[in-house]
């Protein structure tokens, strides 16, 4: 696809989202309101639950338990048929296969507990605190994951899970302890809800279903343009190598061919050396035949990390490169007067570039902005003669037909590594200076055009995510469903409302007996 072509699609594709978003923000109303509405502060409107509801607790709902490790000391406790199911599989709605298995006799000699598929499990410790998955299977956990098997008639796996889901950050909020904070399965279980009658409970899981499928669909198209943003760039700057952006430009601009001449020190261009169709008023040369590279002093006078000061000269290295090309102030280590006029080489001016010559930043290339400055040995000083512009330079240098002269001229060693014969090497094809301009004005603008689509899908990003709290939290105020309410009174009332549902609760505990083992436990590998 051209640069244009592309340029046309990612319009197109965040036009469409922003579409999509938008109507969706709108058919749900105000989210700063929504916000508003949920603060503590506004308790008027806390304590006025939907009819029908009522308050309760986790523990009224749901059976809950935990899980243990069985020692790592016996061997023969792992590798079995059984699912033992840990916070680092938790995440996704379903767990369907475990990253690890155990025995039958691990769960003997352990507290690893059997739970039923269907149960929702809730990671309780540090990072994890919140992580919330429906038991796609019969499986075991470790002590790391609370799991609340619904009470059957009273509530729904599924709601259950959006209900947790919703309180993740009153979960880590409640987080207890100090460089790793947790919660308790008392806690948890203390932790209040407002319950609707059943029926409702299942208008508000397929509700959420569908509202929350079509934020799960914006966000996958949001999520693919930062990798087409990516490969856009780097599109740009092939057609700005190779004449194919400007070449309208050279319809109607008559310039003069470069005259260059050929380093000596440096081999002949040959056929095998061009790597891209020769453009009329371009002259193919090397890269050292019309810029001067500078290695840094690496001599006895070389600074080390003693010898820097707070403020005084940059000295640059590999590590204040930022990918967009500039010097980080901010990283900057500087040296001394003293010791910048004791070193014999390596000093930048304001218009050259630095490259990285060696490791895995190999090819990192900044644009120097400071009036004076040195460079550290990983580094070359690129230098533009008269027939080059320095920003054109730049972007011949980051551009992928240079990542793969990279290969092309790498030494081959253990720790990859340029020279500077190496870099003045690179054959370069060489517009006229005028068209150089014209290229780098329109590869700044293309660019400036991606760095706006970008901006704009992390603010949409934002949106999604505030967009999927809004959802469950207007859920579980009953705000999506008040027109069913309306239009079903019978089925919130008397026998049917969530305090009737409550009164059943204490004769489903002295019914409930709780399944020490399912009776198939089937071994699923998880993906990996």
């Amino acid at each position: 696809m051209t640069v244009k072509k592309t340029q046309q699609s990612l319009n197109t594709t965040l036009e469409n989202t922003e579409q999509v978003l938008g109507g969706l923000e709108n058919s749900l109303g105000d989210n700063e309101e929504a916000s508003l509405l949920a603060t503590p502060e506004n308790s008027e409107a806390n304590d006025r639950l939907p009819e029908g509801w009522v308050r309760a607790t986790l523990a009224d709902i749901a059976m809950w338990g935990s899980g243990g490790t069985p020692s790592r000391k016996n061997a023969d406790y792992y590798g079995g048929e059984i699912p033992w199911v840990k916070t680092g599989d938790l995440g996704p709605r379903y767990v369907t296969a475990a990253t690890e298995f155990i025995t039958e006799e691990a769960v003997k000699n352990s507290s690893a507990k059997y739970f039923p598929k269907g149960s929702v499990a809730l990671a309780m410790y540090g990072a994890t605190i919140g992580k919330t998955s429906i038991l796609g299977i019969d499986a075991t956990t470790n002590q790391a994951c609370a799991v609340g098997n619904p009470i059957e008639n009273v509530t729904s796996t599924d709601y259950l899970y959006y209900f947790l889901k919703n309180e993740k950050d009153a979960f880590i909020a409640k987080g207890k302890g100090g460089a790793q904070p947790n919660i308790s399965q008392a806690l948890i279980k203390v932790h209040e809800i407002s319950l609707p009658p059943l029926a409702e409970q299942t208008v508000i899981a397929q509700t959420l279903d569908t509202l929350l499928a079509q934020v799960d669909n914006i966000k996958t198209r949001l999520d693919a343009i930062p990798k087409i943003l990516k490969t856009f760039r780097q599109s740009v700057l092939a057609a700005a190598v190779s004449g194919k952006l400007t070449e309208e430009w050279r319809g109607g601009n008559e310039c003069e061919t470069p005259e260059v001449s050929h380093d000596s020190k440096l081999p002949r261009l040959d056929a095998d050396d061009l790597y891209s169709t020769t453009i009329d008023g371009w002259i193919w040369t090397r890269l050292g035949s019309v810029s001067k590279l500078i290695n840094g002093d690496r001599g006895k006078n070389y600074p080390n990390k003693s010898e820097y000061v707070e403020k005084g000269i940059p000295f640059i290295n590999t590590g204040h490169i930022d990918p967009n090309g500039t010097l980080s102030d901010e990283r900057m280590n500087y040296i001394s007067e003293e010791k910048y006029n004791s070193l014999g080489g390596g000093k930048v001016e304001p218009s050259d570039l630095v490259y990285c010559l060696r490791g895995a930043t190999m090819g990192k290339t900044a644009r120097v902005n400071y009036d004076i400055g040195a460079i550290a040995s990983s580094l070359v000083i690129v230098r533009a003669g008269r027939s080059l512009n320095r920003d054109f330079t730049y972007y011949f240098l980051v551009g992928p037909e240079s990542k793969k002269l990279i290969k092309n001229y790498d030494n081959g060693s253990a720790q990859p590594n340029l020279s500077a014969k190496s870099l003045a090497s690179y054959p370069i094809q060489l517009p006229p200076i005028e068209e150089q301009s014209e290229i780098v004005r329109r590869v700044e603008e293309l660019f400036a055009f991606a760095d706006q689509i970008e901006q704009q899908v992390k603010n949409a990003q934002m949106r999604v995510n505030n967009l999927t709290q809004s959802i469950l939290a207007k859920a579980f105020r009953g705000e999506l469903t008040a027109q069913w309410r309306a239009e079903n009174p019978d089925l919130i009332t008397g026998d049917n409302s969530a305090e009737a549902l409550l009164a059943k609760i204490t004769e489903e505990r002295d019914k409930l007996v709780i399944k020490k083992k399912p009776k198939t436990i089937q071994k699923k590998v998880a993906n990996k």
